[in-house]
């Protein structure tokens, strides 16, 4: 018999009663004897001088591994609260509580990670290969190096304090903000209230007048608070700009590329491949706009579906649909993936006040993960969760990793989501059972390429020239609008008729204070996952254990290091991804193919 997968997720067996829990507050109550505890062993942490002194590091890193685990665990849960209810009052709070203790935590780290910048060269490179200390090569050089680039112990931890109630607390402000907005779009002759997130997924509706309503009524809603979004992305921008120059950081973007463990050279060869090839995505928008009997598609035609038998699927279905493809991958991915459905670790339901979009989340406690998005039942939904799933996958396969090996860099960690997401993607053209449900998977898996070429890329030019100029001066919303118009033209290679000027304003990845340029990475992912999944279609089934192994890489390797390794590839030039990007050419190129012949 099918077991029927919950569409809500399982919090209460976490800590029960939601924000009310008392299980929760024993818990956040107990993190602060840790902290302190921690505090005292970061104050009284002597620069190693000598060889014996590996035993120090590795108290302390067992010290660092049990307070992580136990604010990480708290905040995961906190964030699932916050997105499954925007209007809970006391997640927020606890979201803030909870806050404070991660800055009181990164204060204390920093301090240790400052004090081993003190240790001789010499000294240090016999440490590294003390026995207890081996494993942690990477982390613990890695540590050494971004201390090396900040600022005084003191003036750090005064910009960590401050960061509490500014910086982020910006960044808190936007959440509420786009959760207090409210939009009345009639659907199928019903006139609905709906959530931004609700709203945002009409962009797929086969109805064009829906599509436009939709954006039109989410226009709307930004152009009444432009003002607000305006001054908190000036703030968040002001804020890191201020304590880049501080540190003496010129690039804004040294920060994201030192996260993601990348070089410049990387970045720059992936951007030049892609504006290299953007034409074959252009003549696929082209193509798009004549079947909707258009000349050129308006921004909210991008995601319109082009044939009428769309197919659409129910969440049991979707997840069924995911499994069945994720086994002919592995049997540790299809395994995993159904543990996650029957175990209800997945948020799912279309309800009103949920936060828009979708993530994953790590519980690392309890070794569980939770999958939060709207699922409606369209193909991109289907993907989306797959695309989770990947994400939880990663972390699956780092069990037998220490802790402290398991903090894997954003680019890396959508390389996984990607991959999964490929695997379902992939497996449904190739299997359709007509040709209007093979264009409309099809087109499904070249939106994907046009997201990550185009409107990423979009947002990275955007994001880059605001900083340009935010280091003038205040950037007003009227020029914040110009800016993404122009960078959206330029993303999407002059394929568009017109532009999301607000898009700034309704994209919640501007407003993340933990993740500067939250943009580049997703790019980075599909393409390096594209590598990753040619070499599995050449090897087949006995692949996954060698997909295993690269992911537990990922959080102790550079980018570079990482596709050197598993993959045999230099990423710092163009060659490397025009690969990846030539086999999304071929799936536009047979889109127009298939589409033109039925014209």
């Amino acid at each position: 018999m099918t077991v029927k997968y919950p569409e809500v997720w399982d919090l209460d067996v976490l800590f029960p009663g939601g924000s009310d829990s008392a299980e929760l507050r024993v818990h956040m109550d107990e993190a602060g004897p840790k902290l302190v505890e921690f505090e005292k062993l970061s104050r009284n942490f002597s620069v190693p001088e000598k060889t014996e002194d590996a035993r120090q590091v590795a108290e302390v890193l067992e010290a660092v591994k049990d307070v992580m685990l136990h604010l990480r665990q708290s905040g995961a849960f906190i964030g699932c609260l916050q997105a499954q209810n925007t209007e809970d009052k006391k997640a927020s709070l606890l979201q803030s509580e909870s806050s404070s203790l991660s800055a009181r935590f990164s204060s204390a780290l920093q301090k240790i990670q400052q004090d081993l910048t003190k240790t001789d060269d010499a000294v240090w490179s016999e440490l590294m290969k003390d026995e207890e200390l081996s494993e942690f090569t990477f982390v613990l050089n890695e540590w050494r190096t971004k201390a090396k680039l900040l600022l005084s112990e003191k003036e750090e931890n005064l910009i960590t304090a401050l960061s509490m109630d500014g910086y982020h607390g910006w960044s808190q402000l936007y959440d509420m903000l786009v959760g207090e907005i409210k939009v009345k779009i009639t659907v199928d002759g019903e006139e609905k209230v709906m959530s931004v997130g609700q709203a945002n997924n009409l962009s797929a509706h086969a109805d064009a007048a829906v599509r436009k309503e939709s954006y039109d009524k989410l226009e709307e809603a930004w152009t009444e608070k432009e003002e607000f979004f305006a001054k908190t992305l000036n703030s968040i921008g002001g804020f890191r700009l201020e304590v880049y120059k501080k540190r003496g950081w010129e690039n804004p973007l040294q920060e994201p590329l030192q996260m993601n463990r990348m070089e410049q050279k990387t970045l720059d060869a992936m951007w030049s491949a892609i504006s290299k090839h953007k034409q074959p995505f252009v003549s696929y928008l082209d193509q798009k706009a004549k079947l909707l009997g258009k000349d050129k598609l308006d921004w909210y035609d991008v995601d319109a579906p082009v044939t009428e038998s769309t197919q659409t699927f129910s969440y049991q279905e979707g997840a069924e649909f995911i499994l069945e493809h994720f086994k002919k991958f592995g049997p540790e991915l299809e395994k995993f993936s159904r543990n996650a459905f029957e175990k209800g670790w997945i948020e799912a339901e279309d309800r009103p006040n949920k936060r828009p979009g979708g993530f994953c989340t790590g519980l690392p406690m309890t070794e569980e993960s939770r999958i939060f998005m709207t699922y409606s039942g369209s193909m991109s939904n289907v993907a989306t969760l797959a695309h989770e799933l990947g994400h939880a996958f990663h972390s699956y396969a780092l069990r037998p990793v220490h802790q402290i090996n398991r903090s894997y860099a954003m680019n890396v960690a959508e390389t996984a989501s990607t991959f999964a997401e490929m695997i379902v993607a992939d497996a449904a053209v190739k299997n359709a059972s007509s040709t209007d449900e093979k264009i409309a998977l099809l087109e499904d898996k070249v939106q994907r390429s046009v997201a990550f070429f185009m409107n990423i890329h979009s947002r990275f030019l955007f994001e880059t020239r605001f900083y340009d100029e935010r280091k003038k001066g205040v950037v007003p919303a009227s020029r914040l609008n110009e800016l993404m118009e122009e960078a959206q033209m330029e993303g999407f290679g002059g394929g568009l008729k017109s532009a999301h000027p607000h898009f700034w304003a309704s994209k919640l990845h501007f407003y993340i204070t933990n993740v500067p340029f939250y943009n580049f990475p997703y790019t980075f992912g599909y393409l390096f996952s594209l590598s990753v999944y040619a070499k599995a279609l050449e090897e087949g089934a006995g692949f996954e254990e060698k997909y295993m192994a690269l992911l537990r890489d990922t959080a102790i390797m550079t980018a570079e290091d990482l596709a050197l390794k598993h993959l045999g590839e230099d990423i710092t030039q163009e060659a490397f991804w025009e690969k990846g990007i030539a086999l999304c050419v071929k799936d536009a190129e047979e889109f127009i193919s298939l589409t033109s012949s039925t014209d």
